[in-house]
């Protein structure tokens, strides 16, 4: 048996986004369906961010019969500026390079649902192609990358009185070998879902194959997602319970609405991500409730 060599030569970095690549269930967890979802979630946050920052009041996704998709919000917008550091636009930084964004002190956002910095870089990592379009400083800028790299330099190409981003790609068939073929009905609730926890936001969905749209926007919040689960349900009150408040700069908002079913259904998010198996937000949540029923009952004061 021969002796393998081991040495340095052996030893590969994968530099900029390669590693995503590489290995991309890594980052989005795998490459079949709810991988490529994510794809979309993972733009269409970004943009949940700036709205969640004061900054962005609509969202729009559309997926085009190539099976491209493109998310736009009214956001501030990516900066375009040098960064001070590393000699590129914050645009093409953000892009490229993993743990890059301005998620990581909390004076430019103080809530963020993405992946640490690392969401906007991996679509861009594992899309045939994206291009991206800034609306910022009255002047629309636009770049273009394939399989994460830039084809080009960022320019200028018109200009505008608004701003925003608008971000399309399509998802690369070297990567998602299962499909790659985008989902309505999935992407659509997750939309409809973000539109119940984020109130001050319209997001609308559509799709040119098929030629449906959907527009969200629930000024009731999680009030009106509890109504909308208990929709085909017999509630025990009509109007939901709803508690919010804020400690220690973490707010909380709680809706509930008892129905005559023997199961209970409970929805958790922390940052607008679904906690599946609950957490602490839950536990302490089940115990106040506990207590404060335990005392109300102690003190004798239902109606006979």
């Amino acid at each position: 048996m021969s002796e393998t060599k081991y040495s340095a030569e052996q030893i590969k970095v994968l530099s900029g986004l390669s590693a995503v690549r590489k290995r991309p269930a890594m980052y989005i967890g795998n490459t079949g369906i709810e991988g490529l979802h994510h794809l979309v979630y993972e733009v269409v946050d970004n943009s949940i961010d700036e709205a969640l920052a004061g900054y962005c009041t609509k969202i729009e996704v559309i997926l085009h019969e190539d099976g491209s998709v493109t998310v736009i919000d009214n956001g501030r917008g990516i900066p375009v500026d040098i960064h001070p550091t590393e000699g590129i636009s914050a645009l093409e930084l953000v892009m490229t390079r993993l743990h890059a964004g301005g998620k990581f002190d909390h004076q430019t956002y103080k809530v963020s649902g993405g992946l640490h910095g690392v969401g906007i870089s991996v679509v861009n990592a594992l899309s045939e192609y994206l291009e991206v379009e800034v609306y910022r400083n009255n002047k629309i800028y636009r770049q273009s990358y394939r399989r994460g790299e830039p084809t080009g330099p960022l320019e200028i190409v018109g200009e505008t009185d608004k701003t925003g981003t608008k971000i399309r790609f399509k998802p690369d068939p070297e990567i998602f070998k299962e499909s790659c073929q985008f989902d309505y009905e999935i992407l659509v609730s997750r939309m409809r879902e973000l539109a119940f926890l984020n109130p001050n936001i319209t997001i609308k969905i559509s799709d040119e194959n098929t030629g449906r749209e959907d527009v969200f926007h629930f000024k009731g919040g999680i009030i009106e997602f509890v109504q909308y689960l208990n929709k085909n349900k017999d509630v025990i009150h009509k109007e939901p319970i709803y508690i919010s408040g804020e400690k220690n700069d973490i707010q909380v908002e709680v809706a509930f609405q008892y129905n005559t079913s023997y199961s209970e259904r409970i929805l958790s998010y922390v940052n607008n991500i679904r906690t599946k198996e609950g957490g602490t937000h839950v536990t302490g949540f089940r115990q106040a409730l506990t207590k404060c029923i335990n005392k109300y009952a102690s003190e004798d004061i239902i109606p006979k």
